[in-house]
């Protein structure tokens, strides 16, 4: 990055990877009348206050060496620089030094030692990687003592650059440097042996059934079980309790990324109970994590709930199918579902790129790699791009999330590649949309295009409760891709879509609303719990929305 235009305060921001350049861009869209960067993202909770500081230091550090090595460059060769007067710890005035002998003066001037690299200020383009330090030929500077009531007060060097000289003066990366911008602070004492505490809530979570274990601090132990959140007790959990239970299950890595952003997402395994995807993060209270249950292998559809002709999504050589819904409808189920027919009916080489890993795949008839972002990968989009040159098959994708990723994930199924992702949308009809709405306008007419050649199918589902209340069973709308379905998307004409789901039935596709309709009939669901989830209240007796 390297825009003269953009704050020196955002491009070390971004350089020290406390933000992203999507971020920064965002935020100087959004900044407005806002005079300062570092104060907006403060505001906006991109960074912390403490971040800025540190960033402000080394900012006011890099502008201080790069006035000096300008007013360097303007001196002539030939000519003697003027002497740099740098405060003396004494007070006293030192004794002016013996002449030299004539032995001293025939010998020749030792070279000076090589500068630093110079650092541009906030007028000029910054680039950390390639600033050229100022030749050693071209500048002799003189150091003289001062007395330190003449001296202007030296400023004390930043953490960052601290760690930087100790590194031979090159920036520390990764963890390093973040620790040398912010400061890492010492996990919370009496958090050891607590680990034990939250294995037992985690088995009582599993043995009831429960899809989530919520852990709150200054609040009583929640479970959701069959879509609904029960309370375990009345007793709220006491803040140090809570906070030392979570910490003890946190790596390093973990606990520096909880420290620098706020949150952090793991996948969590214990013996014996299962595994979890989890997500610790800070809020008014103190510190709480909420843990779901991962199936300890791939299930299948039969398992889920869902009809065995889904299987026929999996004979795709390429183009894209999509699961979609909202949060907790049992996305991440269904595509592992799919993935596991894949790995077992197929000699390919699949792909997924999730955050965190989820259900495991071992390897059956396909060799499955999967990659993590953060500990394998830094986003989606790295990842992805990746992918293109590892020789894939089949690329799984855990969560399409923005722009990039949906370009990418767009290329790899146009140019011979079977994409599997999930999308947080409601209908197929907002699928279609999301995925070209994503696109700047002077873009969608290409990628209208592209969706309707690639896209084979979108499945989207809820999770609505039994009328028995003995867990919860899918809804789904089905949608396949074909010529119709592909002439309304090039040509804009989404919102016909509906009518052709509707006349689809022969070819596998579905309403949400029919969908429901069928369970309601069977006795499986309630027409209230049909309410909650359907599009058109009105063909279950409500009112029209």
């Amino acid at each position: 990055m390297s825009d003269p235009k953009i704050p020196l305060i955002g491009r070390l921001a971004v350089h020290y990877k406390l933000i992203t350049q999507e971020q920064l861009s965002q935020a100087l869209a959004d900044q407005g009348d806002h005079s300062k960067l570092g104060e907006f993202l403060v505001e906006r909770g991109v960074i912390q206050a403490k971040q800025l500081e540190r960033l402000l230091a080394i900012q006011k550090d890099m502008l201080i060496k790069h006035r000096a090595s300008k007013a360097a460059e303007a001196v002539s060769p030939e000519l003697e620089a003027e002497p740099v007067r740098v405060p003396s710890p004494k007070v006293e005035r030192p004794p002016m030094p013996r002449p030299p002998t004539r032995e001293q003066v025939s010998q020749p001037r030792p070279k000076a030692p090589p500068t630093t690299d110079a650092l541009p200020g906030a007028d000029d383009t910054f680039s950390p990687v390639t600033a050229k330090a100022p030749s050693a030929a071209k500048l002799r500077v003189q150091v003289t003592s001062v007395p330190a009531s003449q001296a202007t007060r030296a400023e004390a060097p930043a953490p960052a650059a601290k760690a930087a000289a100790a590194a031979g003066g090159r920036a520390p990366a990764g963890a390093e440097i973040a620790s040398a911008c912010v400061g890492v602070p010492p996990r919370p004492t009496g958090s050891q042996g607590r680990k034990e505490a939250l294995h037992g809530l985690l088995r009582q979570a599993a043995e009831a059934k429960a899809s989530d274990l919520h852990v709150h601090a200054g609040a009583p132990l929640l479970m959701r079980v069959s879509g609904e959140l029960q309370s375990q007790g009345e007793s709220p959990l006491e803040r140090d309790a809570c906070e030392a239970m979570l910490v003890d299950v946190l790596d390093d890595g973990q606990w520096l990324t909880l420290c620098r952003t706020g949150q952090v997402d793991f996948a969590y395994q214990v013996d014996g109970i299962g595994r979890f995807r989890a997500n610790v993060y800070r809020q008014q209270r103190g510190l709480d994590g909420t843990f779901r249950l991962v199936p300890a292998r791939p299930p299948a559809l039969e398992e889920l709930g869902l009809p065995a002709t889904l299987a026929r999504f999996t004979g795709f050589h390429q183009g894209m199918v999509l699961v979609t819904g909202p949060a907790g409808c049992g996305k991440s189920a269904t595509m592992a579902a799919l993935v596991d027919l894949v790995n077992g009916s197929r000699e390919d080489h699949i792909i997924t790129v999730e955050d965190p890993i989820e259900v495991l795949h071992p390897s059956k008839s396909c060799v499955v790699n999967q990659r993590q972002v953060g500990p394998h990968t830094e986003t989606f989009a790295r990842a992805l791009r990746a992918a293109l040159r590892e020789d894939p098959d089949v690329i799984a994708i855990g969560e399409l999330r923005d722009l990039e990723t949906i370009s990418l994930a767009l290329t790899a199924a146009e140019t011979g590649h079977f994409v599997l992702a999930t999308l947080h949308t409601n209908s197929a009809m907002r699928t279609i949309n999301r995925l070209i709405g994503v696109f700047p306008p002077n873009q969608q007419s290409q990628i209208r295009t592209m969706v309707s050649e690639s896209l084979r199918a979108v499945v989207s589902q809820r999770l609505a409760r039994r009328a028995d209340g003995q867990g919860r069973v899918p809804a789904l709308e089905i949608m396949m891709v074909n010529k119709a379905v592909g002439n309304l998307i090039r040509e804009n004409k989404t919102v016909q879509i509906q009518s052709i789901l509707q006349t689809g039935a022969a070819q596998g596709m579905c309403l949400l609303d029919e969908s429901l309709g069928k369970l309601v009939a069977d006795g499986t669901i309630t027409k209230e719990e049909a309410l909650r989830h359907c599009d058109d209240p009105r063909r279950f007796g409500g009112a029209a929305a």
